[in-house]
């Protein structure tokens, strides 16, 4: 097999898989849609079902639509310096809580 054969099977099972993926996003959206007007006893349950469709088409549209499946370990990357930047955050402000003001610090005399 030869590579430019080998780059048309993958194209081809790329667009396969991209036609899928918006098949299934419209799918998931029509269902939201149908959710929105079907006669549920309790519109919390309304709710939860349309939340829980807007979910999956979030994580469709991010993971395959802007290739974040891909980039798995960049995605980790942030994710981890995001917790450990909160974490230092919250750290510097558990230690400060506790700072006794300068003894010459007060309110401004005038």
């Amino acid at each position: 097999m030869n590579e430019t054969t080998q780059t048309g099977e993958l194209y081809r099972a790329a667009v396969t898989r991209g036609r899928t993926v918006l098949l299934v996003v419209a799918a998931v959206t029509l269902c939201m849609v149908g959710v929105a007007y079907a006669p549920l006893p309790d519109s919390g349950w309304r709710v939860a079902l349309i939340l829980g469709a807007a979910a999956v088409n979030a994580f469709l549209v991010a993971g395959h639509l802007m290739h974040l499946l891909q980039e798995r370990y960049v995605v980790y990357f942030l994710l981890a310096f995001t917790v450990l930047f909160f974490v230092a955050l919250m750290g510097l402000c558990i230690w400060a809580h506790g700072d006794v003001p300068h003894p010459g610090a007060g309110p401004a005399k005038g």
